[in-house]
């Protein structure tokens, strides 16, 4: 009996699907986006954080990423034949082999970059003449004997270093090399003696055999000691001024070690391992960071000590490294999770709309099935078969290709959500379709919004619903959404949340002002407007289904272009701070003054809209407050909060173009007006004798104005003494950016040269640096464009970034098919609706209308209300959300404050407007179709419609 059942269950899948094609092929392409959606984004939020770690690792200076096992010399309690062995090659070899075997995982070494030696801790203040002594003290040298020289540098002059006899302690001669760079700034040659002193107070001698030139001086075998690579002027800490001192690295042999061991330098045996970042993933950070925290403080030090001494210590920044990523990370992920679940949640909804679409399109045809005696588990198993014929393959179809777009990452967490997709098509469509046909029923009541009743089973869950969501976001609001750490699933649910209850309110409250514009539309004399009125309050195409997912699309897009715009607006922000205008000419120092006519010469390139002269000293000492100073300005701003600071930045500028800049880049209007003085205190000639009684008025900034006060105060300056008087305050200048300045006219001062030119405009790079360069002096060119392409995104921010870009794209695209889905639904009802008032006299014209008119109100209600949704989430989410790690995090020199969320209104209100303008496209084209069917096809005898 089963055999035949099987038997019988395969010719109607073939049929079906060969009835229905289109519908199934439909079906196959949703799932399918949506089942590659779903796969995609764990495997590309893993890609973008294998790559973000990946990247950390590798591009940070390979003295903060290296691994270092450090041991003290061997004890003086030892034979002097093991002391020497333990610091020869083939010991310290074996021990580095051992420290690389035991290395926890995943922690792997890059073996080529890896060094291990043998090196002075402690300088040697070399008294040779011939070395350069900067403020007059001598240089101090380093010795390392490092093994495998020859393999990572090649020979410039000399010969290699070498030992022709076994080096050992009593050894009074060594030889040694040092790099290119070493050479060039401390003047050593090929045949230079440096003599090192031993403990019994003779020397060793270092005779210097060669001059190497490192193969790669970026990797770690060069670069974990930068002293190693090339010498650096270094302070002297015992002096009370700035006095610098060479210090440097000298490398000798490698097997001349022993000869370190009778010398005062305190040298010490180490072991540095350069990390091998190409084989981690993103989850693999959490046990990087527990094993590197072992190593330096836990079991891990116990072996490495059994291995490489009782004294061995190991020192990283890696272990800073990785937490500085999971930091990043972990301020990421809350943020991503918002858009992966509204774009997750639409997705599910648009699915469970189609099924219910093709469940209704075939409710005439299981009705008569049910009427003639078929079971339930019957028309569901039919059900399910066909649905998993198509469903299956596109789902795995999906997967397959989410692997292949998305090289890296685990593919679990991508089978399970296309698995997931899937199921929810696979076992919702038949169930829901099933369950409708409990009792066998021919036609159907006739839907009607306006009129119809909830049933209480309805109205309870519904009320359920909203109660839970309301109270979720009424517990996120008391919460805050910065509370804990990590991803929060309410946060990340809210814009879900906020639609439930949105789509629950407007569906219930749809009826009402449908009711109040059919009594007055009914009054006019054309039928255009009460039948469109009519006809949607008779579908359900209104229903809380379509308009959810409509909900939930526009609120996951406003979400997300809110935060793409905020990241540009973060970083145009940043750049503008930190170049000042679009272009910026400043000299080497702060006290570098510009020629007179470099101001000309740039105003006439190309691009170049305006030029703004700035004179800035920084470092003016400002007085003590006195008693009345209040910190208020005439105009009555400014915080008197505090005495303010101790010193500011004088600024001279011309107000006139400074203040055309302050507009230009969106400053509060500057009050230039306020800086043209007359009288003693306006403007001298130049040369004319200083007159320490003038008063310059000055723009201050609120702490300035808050130290000073109301009344002249005198300043010492490098523009000799004189005195100013807060006239006026401005919260921020992109001139300097520095809190506290005071703002002058360049024309008041002594001295008028400006030190930077603030250009507006656009001028092209190299005209403006060919320009300056031209002035025959070299100056800094700082270019706002240039500035802002300092903030490219680290793999980690460019990933989230995609990923929030897709997530609109996505919710736009849900949407979009929601609209279409909802007015696809009553399409056969439309056409006959058209199709029997062209017979009663209906034209084209008049049907286009009909049909745009019905679906309006559904479709106002929705971009209404996705608006609402969408300012509201953002409203929820803004005081927890932090964009800084998207926008600025891992740029030298960034601000730290936070960047918040912002209400985007193009990301709020495009996509409400093109859900309009689908809508009516939709139906405009729904008309124009039905008007080139014949009526007769659409009215046949005996159809029921």
């Amino acid at each position: 009996m089963s055999d035949n059942r099987r038997a019988a269950n395969a010719p109607w899948t073939r049929t079906r699907l060969r009835t229905a094609p289109g519908a199934a092929v439909a079906l196959a392409v949703l799932v399918l986006v949506t089942a590659f959606l779903a796969a995609a984004f764990p495997r590309a939020v893993d890609a973008y954080e294998t790559k973000g770690l990946r990247h950390d690792i590798a591009a940070a200076n390979p003295s903060r990423s290296v691994v270092e096992v450090a041991r003290p010399q061997p004890g003086l309690e030892l034979p002097q034949e093991q002391r020497e062995s333990e610091v020869r090659p083939p010991q310290l070899s074996r021990v580095g082999g051992a420290l690389l075997k035991d290395l926890p995982a995943p922690l792997r070494a890059n073996v080529p970059q890896s060094a291990q030696g043998v090196r002075t801790t402690k300088p040697v203040v070399a008294r040779e003449p011939w070395l350069p002594k900067p403020d007059g003290s001598p240089a101090r040298i380093h010795y390392a004997a490092q093994l495998d020289l020859e393999r990572h540098a090649t020979l410039r002059s000399g010969a290699w270093p070498t030992t022709r006899t076994p080096v050992t302690s009593g050894t009074r001669e060594v030889e040694g090399t040092v790099t290119e760079e070493t050479a060039a700034d401390l003047k050593v040659r090929t045949g230079a003696v440096l003599a090192l002193p031993l403990t019994s107070g003779e020397t060793l001698s270092v005779r210097i055999t060669g001059i190497v030139t490192p193969l790669d001086p970026g990797g770690s075998y060069w670069s974990a000691d930068p002293l190693l690579r090339a010498p650096s002027l270094m302070p002297d800490p015992e002096s009370r001024y700035p006095i610098y001192y060479w210090s440097g690295t000298v490398l000798l042999a490698e097997d001349a070690g022993p000869a370190l061991l009778n010398t005062p330098t305190e040298p010490a045996l180490y072991w540095r391992i350069a990390p091998d970042p190409t084989e981690l993933t993103g989850p693999d950070g959490p046990r990087l960071a527990a094993g590197l925290a072992s190593l330096e403080s836990g079991p891990g030090l116990l072996d490495v000590r059994e291995t490489a001494g009782d004294t061995a210590m190991v020192r990283s920044g890696l272990g800073d490294l990785v937490a500085a990523n999971a930091r990043m990370r972990e301020a990421i992920s809350p943020v991503i999770a918002v858009a992966a679940l509204g774009i997750g949640s639409v997705a599910a909804v648009v699915l469970l709309m189609t099924g219910a679409l093709i469940g209704g399109r075939r409710r005439g045809e299981l009705a008569l099935l049910r009427a003639r005696g078929g079971s339930l588990t019957g028309i569901g198993g039919r059900l399910l078969a066909e649905t998993a014929v198509t469903v299956l393959p596109a789902a795995a179809l999906g997967l397959l290709l989410a692997v292949l777009a998305v090289g890296e990452g685990r593919w679990w967490p991508g089978a399970l959500a296309a698995a997931g997709v899937a199921a929810l098509v696979g076992v919702a469509l038949p169930l829901h379709t099933t369950l409708q046909h409990i009792r066998p029923t021919l036609h159907g009541g006739r839907e009607d919004t306006v009129s119809a009743r909830p049933s209480r089973r309805r109205t309870v869950v519904e009320l359920t619903l909203l109660v839970l969501a309301v109270g979720a976001v009424t517990a996120l609001l008391r919460r805050g959404t910065a509370a804990g750490g990590g991803t929060d699933a309410l946060v990340s649910g809210a814009p879900v949340l906020v639609a439930l209850i949105a789509a629950l309110v407007l569906v219930r409250l749809y009826p009402l002002p449908l009711r109040l514009a059919a009594r007055p539309m009914a009054r006019l004399r054309g039928a255009i407007g009460f039948l469109s009125l009519a006809r949607a309050g008779r579908s359900s195409a209104g229903g809380a289904l379509p308009l959810l997912a409509l909900l939930l699309a526009l609120a996951t897009a406003a979400f997300g272009g809110s935060v793409v715009a905020g990241i540009g607006d973060a970083r145009d922000d940043a750049a503008l701070t930190a170049v000042g205008a679009d272009a910026r000419i400043s000299g080497l120092s702060d006290r570098t003054t510009l020629p007179a006519p470099l101001a000309g010469t740039v105003r006439d390139l190309d691009g170049v809209r305006d030029v703004a002269p700035v004179r800035v000293e920084h470092g003016v000492e400002l007085p003590a407050p006195g008693p009345d100073a209040s910190g208020a300005s005439q105009d009555g701003s400014g915080d008197a909060s505090g005495p303010g600071p101790d010193s500011a930045a004088l600024l001279g500028v011309d107000p006139a173009a400074y203040a055309r800049l302050a507009r230009a880049t969106g400053l509060p209007e500057f009050p230039a007006a306020r800086l043209k003085a007359a009288g003693p205190s306006a403007p001298r000639p130049e040369g004319a004798a200083q007159d320490r009684g003038r008063v310059l008025p000055a723009i201050a900034s609120p702490s300035v104005a808050a130290r000073l006060g109301p009344e002249p105060v005198a300043l010492d300056t490098l523009n000799g003494e004189f005195k100013v008087q807060v006239v006026g305050v401005a919260a921020r200048t992109h001139a300097v950016s520095t809190t506290g300045f005071l703002i002058v006219n360049i024309a008041s001062l002594d001295a008028r040269e400006p030190t930077e030119l603030l250009l507006r405009g656009t001028p092209d790079p190299g005209e403006l640096r060919a320009a300056v360069a031209a002035s025959g002096k070299e100056y800094v060119v700082q270019l706002r464009s240039e500035e802002r392409e300092r903030y490219v995104d680290t793999p980690m921010q460019a990933g989230a970034e995609r990923i929030y870009l897709a997530a609109v794209a996505a919710g736009a695209g849900y949407a979009l098919l929601a609209v279409a889905l909802s007015l696809l639904r009553t399409a056969p009802e439309r056409r006959t609706l058209l199709a029997r008032l062209r017979t009663m006299g209906l034209t084209t014209g008049q049907g286009r209308r009909l049909l745009a008119f019905e679906a309006m109100p559904q479709t106002l209600l929705a971009a209404v209300g996705g608006l609402f949704t969408g300012w509201a989430t953002i409203a929820l989410l803004s005081p927890g959300v932090d964009l800084l790690p998207l926008a600025l995090a891992g740029v030298a020199g960034s601000g730290t404050s936070p960047v918040p969320l912002r209400v985007d209104l193009w990301s709020l209100g495009l996509p409400a407007a093109g859900v309009v303008a689908l809508a009516a496209g939709v139906a405009g084209v729904q008309a124009w179709w039905a008007s080139r069917r014949g009526s007769i096809t659409e009215l046949r005898a005996g159809d029921p419609r």
